[in-house]
Formats: structure tokens, C-alpha cells, sequence
């Protein structure tokens, strides 16, 4: 890159490229958003390219990304934002916001930590990212029980195995399914000895792996059973509930608690207990999740989102 053009023209620079390139926003617009006849414009985005801020997608510069994390810190009660560029395929999408998340963890990650791990595909996403690693001798401990489909890729303790064999530390199962029918059931299962054991581990944990779910009729609790399509519209329409952590731990707008049939019948880390972690690690990767992401950092049981910067701005536009 260009060692005369400076942080502030770099800053700039992107803001052009982002709009062009990612909002399809006119040069014609462009131009009356900065005050700029359109020849700037068209020469700016030119230049953009020739200091390789543009390739083929827009790439944020760390400038750009570090700016949004900073606003994200002056209005929620977080310690980190880990951004990743916008891309219109949601599974790349997906790997992109786990490989900051893998990399935030091999860089982090110390001998005998214990990380307590949920479920979902962006949790998954973590397990499977490609980039380098550094060994740790870490527990990694599921934080809910299992699901009934064997084999799951995304079932948490299918993601410990995967962690543990990515950053060379160990796993631990929790011997239980993540639903049942009756809050008697589950009193009677936390009554068991290592079923207590595997959770007060997890409850202890250093860092916490959570995935954050919106209220749509195709997500994970309805294709488990957990939830009927009318549930979900029903907790969404009448309740206000927007989204949830671990992917049943519903909240509103304000990140409040909700009420739901899932009370008491699910085997895993409430938000509560997620609140007692020192360092837990949200992931939402798609674009129609801003909502959710918002109202569960309200909640303060997050300390790192992890998401796309199109997200970060729609969470930043709401929050204003």
C-alpha cells in the first residue's frame, strides 16, 4: 500500500468502496452523501483499487473495522467486536466469522483452560476453520446436552471433539439430551452425579462458545422438534421475543429474559450461568440476525460478538 496516503484517506477510501462495492449505493448518491461531484467519485474508487482496498470484494482495512468495534464498545458491554467483511454467500460468510473466532482463540487459548461449548452451525463453523493453530492442553466441555440426531455435525459434543482435536486438548461429553418432555424430567436428570459434575465444570469454564438464534421457522429447535413452526411465531408475535442464546434462551428487545415452553425442559447453561463466565464468545454469522444480536448483547452475558461488519452497522443504525 501507498506509505503517503494516510489512516484518515485509508478510512475514507474504504467508506467509498463499501458503499459502491457492498451497498450498491449510486456514484450519483455517493457523490451528494459527501458533498463530491461524481468524476471524484469515480476517481476515488479508482484509487481505491490502486491502493488494493479493492480487489474483487471490498476488504475493510483495519482501520475501518477497528472504528466499528469501537463504537460497538461505547454502546454495549462488550470487550471486543470481531468483524469480518460482508459476502453474499452465507455459508463463506460463515467461515469467515469463524476463522476470527479460531484465530482469537489460538491466540488466546492458555494450558488448563476450560472452554464450555454450544451448538449450532456457526459454533461448528469454529470446529471445522481451516487456519493455523497453536496446541493448548484445554477441556473442552459441552454446555448443553445432546440432540437425538446422530451424528450431527452441529451437537455440541460432536464440536468439543473437533476443538479438542484442532488445538490438542482433551474433551468432556455431558451425558444427556439437551430436551426433554417434562421440567420433572429435568430435575430428576440434574440429580445425577455426572451429569452435576459436567455442568458445574462448564459453569466454571474460562471461555464459552455460544451461537445466537433468530425467531425463524426454519432454525435449529423447529428441525429438532423442540418448537412447531406456530410456537415460534407465536414466542415472536405475542411475546416479543426476538432471538436466543445457545439456542434456547430466549429474550426481547431489551434483552429481558422471556418465558417459553423451553423453560425448565432444556439440559444446558442459562443465560444466567453464561453471565458468571469471564469471557464468552457469541457467534452470528448471517445477515438477517441484527436483531437477535442486539437484544442478546443487551443481556449482558456476552463479552465478544462476533459478526459481519453489515451486520455491526445495522446493529449501530438501530442502536442510534
Amino acid at each position: 500500500m501507498n506509505k503517503k496516503v494516510n489512516f484518515q484517506e485509508i478510512e475514507f477510501l474504504t467508506e467509498i468502496a463499501t458503499a459502491y462495492y457492498c451497498d450498491e449505493v449510486t456514484q450519483e448518491e455517493i457523490a451528494t452523501r459527501f458533498g463530491i461531484s461524481r468524476i471524484k467519485v469515480g476517481r476515488l474508487l479508482k484509487k481505491a483499487k490502486e491502493e488494493g482496498i479493492v480487489e474483487i470484494n471490498v476488504r475493510y482495512h483495519s482501520v475501518f473495522s477497528t472504528n466499528l468495534e469501537k463504537q460497538m464498545l461505547e454502546k454495549f458491554p462488550i470487550s471486543r467486536a470481531l468483524i469480518t467483511l460482508d459476502h453474499h454467500d452465507e455459508d463463506e460468510q460463515r467461515r469467515q466469522v469463524a476463522g476470527l473466532v479460531s484465530a482469537y482463540l489460538s491466540n488466546n487459548l492458555r494450558d488448563n483452560m476450560v472452554v464450555a461449548v454450544g451448538q449450532g452451525r456457526n459454533v461448528a463453523a469454529i470446529a471445522e476453520s481451516m487456519g493455523p493453530t497453536h496446541s493448548k492442553n484445554c477441556r473442552f466441555v459441552c454446555g448443553i446436552g445432546g440432540t437425538h440426531r446422530p451424528g450431527d455435525i452441529i451437537n455440541a459434543d460432536h464440536i468439543s471433539r473437533l476443538l479438542a482435536r484442532k488445538f490438542g486438548g482433551s474433551s468432556e461429553s455431558l451425558y444427556a439430551p439437551a430436551y426433554v418432555e417434562t421440567p420433572a424430567l429435568k430435575t430428576a436428570l440434574m440429580h445425577n452425579g455426572t451429569i452435576k459434575e459436567t455442568l458445574d465444570r462448564a459453569r466454571k469454564a474460562d471461555i464459552a462458545l455460544v451461537g445466537i438464534g433468530d425467531m425463524n421457522d426454519n432454525s435449529y429447535m423447529v428441525q429438532l422438534g423442540w418448537f412447531t413452526p406456530k410456537e415460534i411465531n407465536d414466542a415472536s408475535l405475542n411475546h416479543g421475543v426476538i432471538g436466543d442464546i445457545a439456542g434456547y434462551d430466549f429474550f426481547d428487545a431489551q434483552g429481558m429474559h422471556v418465558n417459553t415452553v423451553m423453560d425448565d425442559r432444556v439440559i444446558g447453561l442459562s443465560i444466567d450461568e453464561l453471565k458468571q463466565i469471564p469471557c464468552v464468545i457469541a457467534i452470528a454469522s448471517e445477515s438477517t440476525k441484527a436483531l437477535s444480536i442486539m437484544g442478546a448483547l443487551r443481556t449482558g452475558a456476552i463479552d465478544i460478538i462476533a459478526t459481519s461488519a453489515q451486520n455491526i452497522r445495522t446493529i449501530l443504525n438501530m442502536a442510534s
